[in-house]
């Protein structure tokens, strides 16, 4: 292990070795890396290999197939938030003469264009990028197996359209372009599209002996942007930290939250196992956490990477074979291991620098109808609903600055809140989206749409 002195309790590195020790031996590859971050930094690498010897570290390079995809999902964000393009465009806007120009940026980020999976044959990922020199070729005749927009496809094809919408809208190469936009300000140094010395071999193991084959390593072309990168566990965990707190010269924390929203119309049995998929990146559950991150695999590689936002923790693991260990199900288990171990301590409770007036007076207790609600003014300057039964929407809502909010997530992501006065001033009730929440419930003096009974509550005797 390479990891400093100090970052992590002794016991919790050795549970850390000992899950990515039964990964390898169990899972028959022939090298792992992993890596944990917690608040922003590396706090633990370790290895394991079958060769004698100096094992790999944080700087040998692995392939990681699509996680290149968040990579090239973040390119196509900046582009949006510059306002070269909007989400809901038409590809053909900005791309024109491709077989799929009806489908929209976001549905080929979220792949539910309706692009079928892989290119036509042969094998693109064992075979070199120079026989698919065009579009055309990546997308073959026939590209579309389903209506756009209808259901998740996970698509090679789409995001090779993404990568050339970026070379088309920033007039230089994707490679160029990443290294310009995301490697270089976030510090990715080893992070390339060919591989850089040292870097690992991929291998193939048979599924009934302990032998193994050399697997080629092609150069992917044009379906670069869908899994070409090499990287290594040093980098990914910067590029992890960034994927849970942003930075401004890249991509910004509001815009790395819409990443992670889910994005993509679920098979039951994606929703069964608690897996959705966003804009490049991918939702999964587990054992009572929410994971985000990607998955990667290309012929001799696995790679994952995969943060819990709530506990400020993520964790990277690489392998150099085809198929081995179960890689999600490793990352989480090392994210798990040190939150249980070493659970996150909060920051200090502080007052807000100043309370906002207006707010502060919508702050207490609501009824939406006989639903009793909280509505809460937080330190970061929101509004928080929520119910108090434990059960029901709810909801933060950020002020516009002209005595109305906007809901963030939920059900009411988006919705406006107003508060509705009185001629004196004082507050009625609370316009959200249309319903109306009152100080008590059905409040015979506030405007409740369809009126109160003018009997009021009763009980059984008076029905």
């Amino acid at each position: 292990m390479t990891t400093p002195p100090g970052d992590l309790l002794p016991a919790t590195r050795r549970a850390l070795l000992h899950r990515i020790a039964v990964a390898q031996a169990e899972g028959r590859t022939p090298s792992l890396v992993a890596a944990v971050v917690r608040d922003g930094r590396a706090v633990w690498h370790g290895s394991r290999t079958s060769v004698d010897g100096h094992g790999p570290d944080e700087n040998v390079q692995y392939r990681i197939g699509s996680i290149t995809k968040t990579f090239t999902a973040v390119l196509v964000l900046r582009l949006r938030d510059e306002g070269l393009l909007a989400l809901g465009d038409r590809l053909e806007k900005h791309l024109p003469g491709t077989a799929a120009g009806e489908a929209t940026i976001a549905e080929l980020l979220a792949h539910t264009s309706g692009l079928a999976a892989e290119t036509p044959g042969p094998w693109w990922e064992r075979t070199p990028g120079s026989l698919r020199p065009e579009l055309s070729d990546v997308l073959g005749e026939h590209p579309l197996l389903h209506p756009s927009g209808r259901r998740f496809h996970y698509s090679n094809p789409g995001y090779t359209l993404l990568g050339a919408l970026v070379e088309k809208l920033r007039d230089a190469a994707w490679e160029d372009v990443l290294r310009r936009e995301v490697l270089d300000p976030l510090g990715l140094t080893r992070t390339t599209t060919r591989p850089q010395t040292p870097h690992a071999g991929g291998w193939a193991v048979h599924p009934w002996a302990d032998v193994m084959l050399p697997e080629p390593l092609e150069d992917l072309g044009r379906m670069a942007p869908a899994g070409q990168l090499w990287s290594t566990t040093g980098d990914l965990a910067n590029f992890a930290a960034f994927l849970i707190k942003g930075d401004d010269r890249v991509l910004s924390a509001e815009s790395l939250r819409e990443m992670r929203t889910p994005a993509a119309p679920s098979e039951a049995a994606d929703v069964a196992s608690g897996y959705a998929y966003c804009l490049g990146l991918e939702i999964r559950q587990h054992g009572g956490r929410t994971f985000i991150g990607h998955s990667g695999s290309l012929p001799g590689f696995l790679a994952f990477l995969t943060v819990s936002v709530e506990d400020d923790l993520a964790a990277i693991v690489l392998t150099n074979c085809t198929s081995g260990p179960l890689l999600f199900t490793v990352a989480a288990d090392l994210v798990r291991i040190v939150a249980e171990a070493e659970p996150r301590i909060p920051e200090p409770w502080r007052p807000m620098t100043e309370a906002d007036v207006v707010s502060l007076e919508l702050a207490g207790q609501w009824y939406w109808g006989t639903h009793a609600f909280a509505l809460r003014l937080t330190a970061d300057g929101l509004l928080s609903l929520e119910p108090l039964s434990g059960n029901g929407r709810r909801s933060r809502f950020r002020a516009n600055g002209d005595g109305t909010w906007t809901g963030l997530e939920g059900y009411y992501a988006g919705e406006l809140l107003r508060a509705v006065r009185r001629p004196d001033g004082t507050v009625d009730h609370l316009d959200l989206g249309s319903f109306v929440f009152t100080r008590q419930p059905y409040d015979e003096g506030a405007a409740v749409p369809g009126g109160v009974d003018p009997d009021g509550w009763r009980g059984t005797g008076t029905v």
